[in-house]
This record gives C-alpha cells, structure tokens and sequence, in this order.
C-alpha cells in the first residue's frame, strides 16, 4: 500500500527552512532535508507562482531527489539570509541617521547655550565700560584693536588670500597691530591723531620698501588698510564717548545718578549718544536676522548669501524706532527727525561694517575671523558693525546736530 506524504498540511507553503520544521524529519549539519519515515511513493505537492504541481517519486528515487529538496532549502535559507541583512543595514542607517538627528540638535542647543552665555556677559561689560568712561573705556577699546587688528593680518596671511598677492612680512603685521592699539591712546590724550596716522603709515611703508626681496604693492595697501580699518575708525568712539563732554541737560537719568559716581555732570552729550548708537546697532542685527528668517527671499548681496532685502528693511525699521524710543527715554535728540537720522546712520555704517568683514573673510576662505569668544567667533565678528558706525555717529552729531542736539 503506497504512503502519500501531503507537504501542504504541514504549512510549507512557502517554502522555507523554518515552516519544514513541523515535518517529520530530521536535519543534518548540512541542512539536507531526510524523512524519518520510509515510503514506498512521496507525492509533493510544490506550490510555485500559485499554480500546484504533483511529483510522484519512488521509494528508490528519493535519495537522489533529496538533493532538490536541500538545494531548495538552501536556496530559501540564503535569501533569508540576504532579506535579513539588507532589514539590519537599514535598520542601522536608520538608526545612525536617528542618532545624527540626536547629536546635531544637542550641538546646536549647546552652541546657543553659549551664544546666550557669552552675549549677556559681553552686553553687561560693555555697559559698564561704557558707563566707566575715560581710561576705563580707552583702554579696553585699545586692547580689542590690538586683538581685532592681529586677526585682520592673520587673514591677509591666510591661503585664500595670499594665493592671489604677497602678504606682508610677519613682523610689520605686529607692528601695525601694535600702532593701531596705540592709536585710541593717542586720541584721548591729544584729542586728535591725524599726525599719529600719518607718522605710522609712513613708517609702515619705509619698512615695506626696504624689506629684503622684491616688495609688493599689496604688502603696503593691506598694512595701510589695516592702521585705517583696526586703528583710525575705531578712534571715533573714543572721540564720540570722551569728546563731547557737554552735559545732557535735559536727561532724567543726570538727576538720580549718585555724585560719588559724578552725579549729573557724568551723563554728558558723548555718553547718551554712545549708548544710543550701540543699541540702535543691536537693534538692526537683531531685527535683520528676525526679519530674514521669517520672511526673507530676495538675496541682498553675494558677499553673503544669507542676508535678504527683506531682513534689511526690516533691521532699518528696529533700528529708527529703537533711536526714537531712546531719544524719549534720554531726551536727546531734543528733534524728531534728528532722531530718525541717527537711527539711519546707525543702520548704514552696520551693514557696511558687517560687509566689509564678510568680504575680508570670504577672500580669506574662512567662516569666523577666530575663535576667541565661545559661540561667537574672534573680535571682528562681534564687533564688524561697530568699525565705521563710530566715525559716521560722531560726525553726525559734531557737525550736523546743532547744538550737539540739546
């Protein structure tokens, strides 16, 4: 009596190693499949592309139709094998793009941590020197010329720059960094250094000249722009906050400040105007960057890409309304409309700071002009806004403003 042995009714369908486990048989190391059963006739049924075909096979003719069986379980094993390790890979790219996504976020949350920090300690600082007037503030403005003047010549001696001209030996780039930081100094003592630019633009150019080798050109106009870019402009802040010594009569603040402190006489015309002009600064980053990232489309300029005419209009409109608050606050400027136009004043020498530093540093080939301040890069990106603002504030006020704007 012939033995029918039905492979569907023990769920081989599919075919798999896994779903002939529920068969009575056994396997070998090698995975060959054997019946624990002898039978005179095997009829299998194999399901291939849902259409069923019935294979007699004799009890004589099994030992060598087990080899299709194997080569069929083998088969299965290794595509499972292969499904398996292309669900692992992704399942790992998934994993690591997940951890990426993790990390980045953490590194992006910890940089604004330290924007933040380091702002905040900068903001009170500043106030305060500000506030301290006189030396206090002569002094630091001179030690951050010093350090903004050496990442200036780092730049021009950085390879995107120098690929294109010869830059300047390294000892006349201390030089000047050392002459620029001497240069607010010389203006709160004299009152003016004309005389001193000149004196040190000529010095500069003598040494350039009998430099061994063949001098450059671009070796005297790079240390010449650097005395005018790291020393001459910021000289208009010292001349804006201790030069215009005359009292703010109409200020609130000169009343209740303590006399051990100066009393009323402190609160003169070059503080309220210093204090204005560097919020008024504040005001159009922070507006601009407000402004380009919500509506910002039309790309500004090339220098860099990430500022918007839409972010720019939006910067001038915080920078006028802050000068017009603050002149109500300080009452100065006494007028409207010369409130306005220190307010446009502002607005102009910021974009034109931010500018020129983003032209410098892209020639340069680098994103932030050093690394002294955690979060916000080295001096010059902090204070690019601030280099021709002070001698456009100063100039407004000295020769425009009448009465100095009392």
């Amino acid at each position: 009596m012939a033995s029918f042995v039905e492979i569907d009714r023990y769920n081989l369908l599919p075919l798999s190693l896994s779903s002939l486990s529920a068969c009575s048989r056994r396997l070998s190391p090698s995975r060959t499949l054997r019946f624990s059963r002898r039978f005179s006739k095997l009829n299998l049924r194999l399901v291939i592309d849902g259409s069923k075909r019935v294979f007699p096979i004799r009890q004589a003719r099994v030992y060598a139709n087990r080899r299709v069986i194997t080569a069929l379980v083998r088969a299965e094993q290794d595509q499972l094998d292969e499904d398996n390790a292309k669900e692992e890979v992704g399942e790992g790219q998934m994993l690591s793009t997940t951890e990426d996504a993790v990390s980045d976020h953490k590194q992006t949350a910890g940089q604004l941590r330290k924007r933040i920090f380091f702002g905040l300690g900068i903001g009170i600082s500043v106030g305060a020197i500000v506030l301290g007037g006189g030396w206090v503030f002569t002094v630091s403005l001179a030690a951050a010329v010093f350090v903004g003047a050496r990442e200036y010549f780092e730049l021009v001696r950085s390879r995107g720059i120098t690929s294109g001209m010869t830059p300047p030996p390294r000892y006349v780039s201390r030089v000047c960094s050392v002459i620029c930081a001497l240069m607010p100094i010389l203006t709160l003592y004299f009152g003016n250094i004309d005389v001193s630019v000149t004196s040190a633009a000529f010095v500069v150019a003598t040494a350039l000249l009998l430099q061994r080798g063949n001098p450059r050109f671009a070796q005297l106009s790079s240390c010449v722009f650097g005395l005018f870019y790291c020393g001459y402009l910021p000289c208009f802040w010292v001349k804006l906050r201790c030069g215009l010594a005359a009292p703010a009569l109409n200020t609130r603040f000169g009343a209740a400040w303590p006399i051990l402190l100066g009393g009323r006489a402190h609160w003169t015309v070059g503080l309220v105007a210093t204090l204005i002009s560097i919020s008024c600064i504040i005001a159009a980053d922070t507006y601009a960057f407000v402004g380009g990232k919500a509506i910002g489309r039309t790309p500004l300029t090339n220098i860099s890409p990430k500022k918007t005419w839409e972010g720019t209009f939006v910067g001038l409109g915080g920078c006028i309304a802050t000068s017009v608050v603050l002149s109500k606050i300080f009452s100065w400027p006494t007028s409207l409309l010369g409130a306005i136009a220190f307010g446009f004043l502002n607005f102009f020498g910021s974009v034109f700071g931010d500018l020129t530093e983003s032209m410098i540093k892209r020639d340069a080939g680098v994103k932030d002009s050093g690394s002294l301040i955690p979060g916000h890069g080295g001096i010059l990106d902090r204070v690019d806004s601030y280099i021709f603002t002070g001698a456009l504030a100063y100039s407004f006020v000295k020769t425009i403003l009448p009465l100095y704007g009392v």
